[in-house]
């Protein structure tokens, strides 16, 4: 009698046990269940904006980290972006690779060397005109829709301006700041069209814009297999654009509130001279022999 009475009981005493256990779990799942339904679309409901390719050339020098860092930063706020950073060099320097693995922002580290007969001459030389088109090659070969964007590493933007060119047709323009002795470049626009560029400086240009104040569609430019910059220093935003014919005013897109709003600066940064050889016997059990790593010379 006893023991079919202790048997009941811890018949009972695992009842029990098994409808706590199936209590908690039913609860338990329902949580999950009102969490997984108050939660808002996944991702993949949402829409892909177009994406913007940001070409920016660069080259050795004591700012090359910083302005990267600066721009980089700035990029990470933009959505669906490529970064084609590309250098005037022969290869790619480590501390920049470093640096952009740091950043976080999709790139892609690429070289382009000017050209030996414009490196000894003693007139202007046309900076960054090897690299851009370099990254008009790689959109050429990897791309087929977006826009694309020329942006040097020594300016400042603000975001907005991003989002706006992400939907160019096919050229869109912009002011800039800090542009030559009127202290702005931009398009002129008059009763709602574009008249003409307002420019410290026209050179007999047709388009006489700053690099930063332009963006193109991917697609404008690959139904232009010949458009290129030219190296022709002063003159390398006109002749791009030019290359991209037939271009009429009318097809050029006036972002920033129609040209009345300034979002991009040509600040440029002041130069620094190179720093002086590191005194290893003094200093080399120190931090600063790590530091001395970080320092980009000529």
């Amino acid at each position: 009698m006893t023991g079919s009475l202790s048997n009941k009981m811890a018949l009972g005493k695992s009842i029990k046990m098994y409808l706590t256990i199936f209590v908690a779990t039913t609860c338990i799942y329902m949580l999950l269940y009102q969490y997984h339904m108050s939660r808002p679309p996944l991702a993949s409901n949402e829409v892909v904006k177009p994406p913007l390719y940001i070409i920016t050339p660069t080259y050795r020098r004591p700012e090359q980290l910083a302005e990267l860092t600066r721009l980089g930063y700035t990029l990470k706020h933009v959505l669906n972006l490529l970064w084609l950073v590309i250098e005037d060099a022969n290869k790619t320097n480590p501390l920049v690779a470093h640096t952009l693995d740091r950043i976080g922002v999709p790139y892609e580290y690429l070289v382009a060397p000017m050209p030996e007969q414009y490196k000894h001459t003693k007139k202007a030389k046309p900076r960054g005109v090897s690299n851009r088109n370099r990254g008009l090659d790689y959109l050429r070969a990897n791309a087929t829709e977006g826009v694309l964007y020329f942006a040097d590493d020594d300016n400042t933007y603000d975001v907005n301006i991003f989002e706006q060119m992400r939907y160019t047709k096919k050229v869109s323009m912009w002011p800039v700041g800090l542009v030559t002795k009127t202290g702005v470049s931009s398009p002129i626009i008059r009763g709602g069209k574009l008249d003409g560029y307002y420019d410290g400086w026209i050179g007999g240009r047709k388009y006489p814009v700053d690099m930063a104040g332009f963006a193109v569609s991917v697609k404008f430019l690959l139904e232009r297999p010949n458009a290129k910059m030219p190296f022709k220093p002063g003159y390398e935003e006109d002749g791009f654009l030019r290359s991209l014919a037939p271009l009429v005013n009318s097809e050029i897109e006036l972002l920033a509130d129609e040209c009345r709003d300034i979002l991009t600066w040509h600040t440029q940064t002041k130069k620094n001279p190179a720093a002086q050889p590191f005194n290893v016997t003094r200093y080399g059990n120190t931090n600063l022999a790590y530091i001395e790593k970080l320092l980009v010379r000529p």
